[in-house]
């Protein structure tokens, strides 16, 4: 399984190398978490309160000019793809 992360237009970081944490968290088209890269660093931020045992979710926003992924999170929001539109 791959946990890519783009840092900037030339890394990419493996989230599965090292024990990051980043395979437990999952895409879904409306997430309780956002992602922000701070001084060369991704940062996971709550975007709500996030209950005990509730799973951690990021939107992917893969590309729309990639193969399209489907996605299938069941929100309300769902696009259908992982990719944005």
């Amino acid at each position: 399984m791959n946990y890519l992360f783009t840092l900037d237009p030339y890394w990419t970081l493996d989230g599965a190398v090292g024990g990051s944490g980043a395979e437990f968290i999952n895409h879904c088209c409306a997430p309780n978490l956002v992602t922000r890269i701070v001084k060369g660093h991704i940062l996971y931020m709550s975007l709500r309160e996030i209950q005990a045992g509730e799973e951690l979710t990021v939107d992917y926003h893969f590309s729309k000019e990639v193969e399209a992924v489907p996605c299938k999170c069941g929100t309300a929001q769902c696009r259908g793809t992982i990719n944005l539109s």
